[in-house]
């Protein structure tokens, strides 16, 4: 039923893809082995340099990233429908979720994959602005922020602002963005006290020497 179908000693390959509202189609070619891991290798050019990658890499791949749901964004072709999400097909029964943790190479961060939002107050006016901790560029962000001790307005990373505009309502600032509840002030599902996600080498401050030197790999 599903096209492009192809059967190897210990895998099977399909053809796969992610769509981006924005650049279309990011077309990929999905391979599972017998001990239940996936693989994709993306096809979307001939210099692309993804070759073997986790579902989540491609289709962050795919600018898709954040979304965490490969399940519903990666397609195959079937018979009688196009662009057909994998959760839909056979192929899912195959996904061993073990398997693919293990395959991680960023398993460590992938384990704690979700920080909620946090506040940062301006030394000079007293309004919080919220940081997105959805990346580890934006975690960097709001550690730097953090370790500011005159942080203003005005280094707002997102837009430039100044103490002039208006803060954050409060019915809003409790909606933080924890995938369990829009209302949580912090659960083991949003808040860690440190992870390799947050926790920086090249910083010199308390709490990331000690993840670096302490923390199990």
């Amino acid at each position: 039923m599903i096209l492009d179908f192809k059967r190897g000693e210990d895998y099977i390959e399909v053809l796969c893809g992610a769509t981006n509202k924005k650049y279309g189609d990011y077309v990929g070619r999905l391979k599972i082995n017998n001990e239940g891991q996936y693989f994709i290798t993306c096809e979307c050019c001939l210099e692309c340099p993804l070759v073997s990658v986790t579902l989540e890499a491609f289709e962050k791949h795919a600018l898709r990233e954040g979304s965490g749901r490969w399940k519903r964004n990666i397609w195959v072709h079937c018979e009688d429908e196009d662009k057909v999400p994998l959760w839909k097909t056979p192929l899912i029964k195959y996904y061993l979720h073990q398997a693919n943790v293990a395959n991680r190479k960023d398993s460590a961060m992938r384990k704690q994959n979700f920080h909620r939002d946090e506040f940062l107050r301006c030394t000079r006016c007293g309004k919080e602005r919220r940081f997105h901790l959805q990346s580890r560029p934006d975690i960097k962000n709001y550690h730097d922020a953090l370790k500011h001790k005159c942080w203003i307005c005005s280094l707002w990373p997102y837009q430039k602002i100044t103490c002039d505009d208006d803060e954050e309502r409060s019915s809003l600032k409790a909606r933080r963005g924890c995938s369990r509840s829009s209302t949580c002030q912090g659960c083991s599902t949003c808040y860690y006290e440190g992870c390799i996600k947050c926790r920086f080498e090249d910083c010199n401050c308390q709490e990331c020497r000690d993840f670096m030197l302490y923390a199990k790999p």
